[in-house]
């Protein structure tokens, strides 16, 4: 059997033990010999000791249930057991204790006990109750627990939109293990009599509890403050969930405590039914989505459409002889819900008032921003707006040089002064990781000593990055602030918003580090630690600036964006995104600016079923947020450790971990993989908690050379045409697969059946090989794994397009838009003109993006110096796709007379 540390995930764990548990007992009816009887009941015995250590956290199948369980087992009456087991592995299987009872006897019939629920049509699941566990957490021995549960049943009513069962838990350390535990808790009920420390000794107790402050914090807690305490705790991992604290203590008392997640405090009463319509309450605040309900509603009323869209109604289609073919395919509500009206209940997504505003706050809710923004036509446009808002032209903006093209594009519409950042090189898989934060400061201090500090406006960076290299979000805002106290920061977390649902994630997030930060700011505790760094870096030189971990004036104002590609990692139709600010300075600087850039960017006819998936989107993952995210590491988890260990898969593929992706110097708890063979799973808290970098264990990038095809053929050629099998990003020698909220363990287990059976045919293939043959394949695989070329760092602006020597800032819209007029500009061949150009010397000015696909970043920007590096790069790239250059002409620069004129027309430097 498993050890706990061969789980990534107490939800698979129990998964697996009950389907073990199923085997086990089932194999006990059959009759076997003595000894495999004996060794059976062991097993199962073992079993449902694990399962002891989780199934208190759980409503379904309750204690009692497995306690008696356990006792058949205990007295050999292994047809009872192995029935009952059967039923709570197929409901838990199917869902099907979500909806009704499941009678565990073996003389009971559960007419629909086959049913699937993810299986029922889903008209059928939209009429079912949604179904969800209260916690409630108190100290009382088993009659007063039968008691609490049964006057919390006894208040259910068939009007309820919801039902639930209660979990009774008697200590702060299990109502925080269950809150992790067990996905289906939307709400805690914190009772006087709970106690602190739990009587479960769980290997992964402490593991766990770090989440919410570790055990020493935990341990500290004295007994008046407990269940305020608690409240803050479970805010801390859970934030979406309600709590409603039962007290003796005085409303004085209460007051000033911070309360975390409490809804409500009910003093030293019994009333169940109040509790009961709370909680009932508090579950439909995140339930509403105010959108999507007045479209629907909009989709049922008659009306006599006299506006722009034909389809409106679906008229246009039902009338037609020749498209029926679309209606049927769509149905016809998407027709009904489609209105270019902004009344009769609906909104306007450039003007809200109504129920778009109300979606957008609940959004801004759900995800810890002040306020937030649907956008219909993806995060490229986002990325565009914020960047517009908040840029204007002459401005310093600190941008990763690998950023999305989209604030390549927003820096030209700007006209800022972009001060490109190179993150560190990974060249041997042809991909950048990150920017250093020590480089970051570097140049913010380099500016600071030319005295341009004052000019620098922004710092834009991807967080994640596509290959899943995440930021230690709050330390970048923190030291960065300690050099520029008024700092806007821009975070690319297109590939992020489900990261917002996991403890684990959620401390690396744009919003979550804003937040946190606008806290500490204010305490005590850190002003008296920036005081006291303060008069020790008296005097101190930039190298000591440069090892310092810096400390923002308590001052600082913080002022934090983030831009989110919905559709990419959470449930929203193609282009949903949301932009999500916490900035302190928005409603007294920005607001206007970025309503201008918002006109600018949004269309005046956006798409209403966009709007209503993005709302959609938002109540699902308060609601199921934390299960999903769970899921979807477990999935990536499940497919690491089954490539990791698949002796046959590591012949030919590679696995990359976080010491192939981060180097050392950036990776301060020295975990190197979050898998080992002879481990187990490591615990990724540390790393995530302290790394200056981490790697998203939901971005699995395996590494193909081996197999002597590159990253593009075996995407193409291997997966998508003879498989089937979908993914997005390559590089020279890997490919990327990303787990996400919808990935099953079916569809793991299918690619690694596909993986095997491409190891399978490369062995035959190879062992029935000529020796040439072989000698060729040995040869592409060392060209894809050895001779890698170096990945170019950004060169420089050339000096028509800077405004000083002194530092690098170049000004990209001039560059961009003097490229408009073809007598400004040359063709060169790269291995004609081109190279002998270089040879003489002569200094060529790149007058295009420049973008091979893969690796899909720009190795060249409008204004941007053509170094050897760059042409060696673009030479040793096998892709068919470089965007922005051109086969039949050359590499597009500037002239040398366009070069003249415009530095002939800057003003001269004051700088130099």
């Amino acid at each position: 059997m498993h050890s706990l540390n061969d789980y990534s995930s107490a939800i698979q764990l129990r998964s697996d033990r009950w389907s073990a548990l199923r085997e086990a007992t089932t194999a006990l009816t059959r009759n076997p010999k003595a000894g495999e009887r004996s060794k059976l009941a062991k097993t199962a015995q073992e079993l449902f000791n694990s399962l002891a250590m989780i199934e208190p956290y759980w409503a379904f199948p309750g204690m009692s249930a497995f306690v008696h369980m356990r006792r058949q087992l205990e007295h050999e009456k292994f047809e009872d057991v192995a029935f009952a087991v059967n039923r709570v592995t197929r409901a838990l299987t199917t869902g099907a204790y979500r909806r009704r009872h499941i009678p565990l006897e073996r003389d009971s019939i559960d007419q629909d006990e086959h049913d699937d629920e993810a299986m029922l049509p889903p008209e059928a699941r939209a009429l079912t109750k949604p179904y969800f566990e209260v916690l409630i957490v108190d100290d009382v021995n088993e009659h007063q627990e039968r008691w609490l549960k049964s006057n919390m049943s006894r208040m259910r009513r068939s009007e309820d939109p919801f039902i639930y069962e209660a979990v009774v838990v008697p200590s702060i350390e299990d109502a925080l293990i269950a809150v992790m535990f067990n996905h289906n808790i939307q709400a805690i009920v914190v009772r006087p009599g709970l106690s602190l420390r739990s009587s479960m000794d769980l290997q992964i107790l402490t593991r766990y509890l770090a989440r919410a402050g570790g055990r020493e914090e935990i341990g500290a807690l004295t007994p008046e403050v407990y269940g305020p305490e608690l409240c803050r705790m479970i805010a801390k991992v859970r934030p979406e969930l309600d709590a409603y604290l039962v007290t003796e203590r005085s409303v004085e008392d209460i007051a000033g405590l911070d309360l975390g997640i409490c809804r409500r405090v009910f003093y030293n009463q019994e009333d169940f039914m109040e509790l009961h319509l709370n909680i009932l309450r508090g579950v439909q605040s995140r339930n509403k989505s105010p959108f999507f309900t007045a479209l629907v509603e909009y989709s049922k009323q008659p009306t006599g459409v006299f506006h722009a869209m034909p389809i409106s109604r679906g008229k246009s289609i039902s009338r037609s002889h020749w498209i029926q073919d679309m209606g049927a395919f769509y149905g016809p509500n998407i027709f009904l819900a489609e209105t270019s009206a902004t009344s009769g209940g609906l909104d306007s997504l450039l003007e809200p008032h109504g129920p778009i505003k109300e979606a957008q706050e609940l959004a801004a809710r759900a995800f810890g921003a002040k306020q937030t923004f649907f956008a219909t036509n993806g995060t490229s446009t986002c990325n565009k707006i914020v960047v517009q808002a908040l840029i204007k032209p002459g401005d310093i903006v600190l941008v990763d040089r690998d950023c999305h093209k989209s604030h390549h594009y927003g820096m030209v519409l700007a006209g800022a002064q972009v001060c490109y950042l190179d993150s560190y090189p990974l060249n041997k898989y042809s991909m950048y990781g990150a920017v250093p934060l020590h480089d970051i400061k570097k140049q913010l201090l380099d500016l600071k000593a030319a005295g341009k500090l004052d000019k620098v406006r922004m710092l834009l960076l991807t967080n994640c990055t596509f290959d899943g290299l995440v930021y230690n979000v709050e330390r970048v805002m923190e030291e960065c602030l300690a050099i520029k106290p008024d700092l806007i920061f821009l975070w690319d977390e297109a590939w992020f918003a489900f990261a917002r649902f996991s403890p684990t994630y959620r401390q690396r997030t744009a919003m979550n580090a804003a937040n946190s930060l606008r806290e500490k700011l204010r305490s005590d505790a850190h002003i008296e630690r920036y005081e006291a760094q303060q008069a020790e870096l008296k005097d101190a030189d930039r190298d000591k600036m440069l090892e310092t971990r810096l400390l923002p004036p308590p001052d600082a104002r913080v002022r934090a964006y983030a831009t989110q590609s919905t559709h990419k990692t959470l449930t929203s139709l193609r282009q949903g995104s949301m932009i999500h600010v916490n900035d302190q300075d928005f409603k007294g600087e920005v607001e206007q600016s970025f309503h201008e850039a918002y006109m600018t960017h949004t269309s005046t006819s956006p798409n209403y079923q966009i709007i209503a998936s993005l709302d959609v989107g938002r109540r699902q993952v308060e609601l199921e947020g934390f299960e999903f995210v769970q899921r979807q590491v477990e999935a990536a988890m499940s497919m690491r450790r089954a490539i990791s260990e698949h002796p046959l898969l590591s012949k030919y593929f590679k696995i990359l971990t976080a010491g192939d992706m981060i180097p050392e110097a950036h990776r301060e708890s020295g975990v190197t993989s979050y898998f080992d063979t002879q481990q187990g799973w490591t615990d990724m808290w540390d790393c995530w908690e302290n790394d200056e970098f981490a790697l998203d264990p939901t971005r699995v990038t395996l590494a193909v050379g081996g197999t002597g095809w590159d990253g593009d053929t075996f995407k193409t050629e291997i997966l998508m045409d003879r498989y089937g099998i979908q993914i997005n990003k390559t590089s020279r020698n890997t490919v990327l697969f990303m787990t996400n909220i919808g990935t099953t363990r079916s569809s793991v287990a299918y690619l690694i059946e596909v993986l095997v059976e491409i190891a399978k045919s490369l062995d035959e293939r190879l062992d029935d090989a000529s020796r040439m043959e072989r000698l060729s394949f040995d040869k592409r695989v060392s060209n894809l794994m050895e001779h890698y070329p170096p990945l170019p760092d950004f060169s420089r602006f050339h000096d028509a397009f800077r405004a000083a020597q002194d530092t690098p800032e170049g000004d990209i819209r001039t560059a961009y838009y003097l490229s408009y007029d073809d007598e400004n500009c040359d063709y060169l061949e790269l291995n004609g003109s081109l190279k002998e150009a270089m040879k003489e010397g002569k200094t060529l000015v790149s007058a295009s993006f420049i973008i091979p696909y893969p690796p899909g970043f720009p190795i060249l920007v409008p204004g941007q110096v053509i170094s050897e590096e760059i042409l060696d790069f673009m030479r040793a790239l096998d892709v068919s796709e470089i965007h922005g250059y051109r086969p039949d002409l050359g590499l597009r620069v500037f002239t040398q007379k366009a070069l003249d004129g415009v530095s002939a027309s800057r003003p001269a430097s004051t700088s130099d």
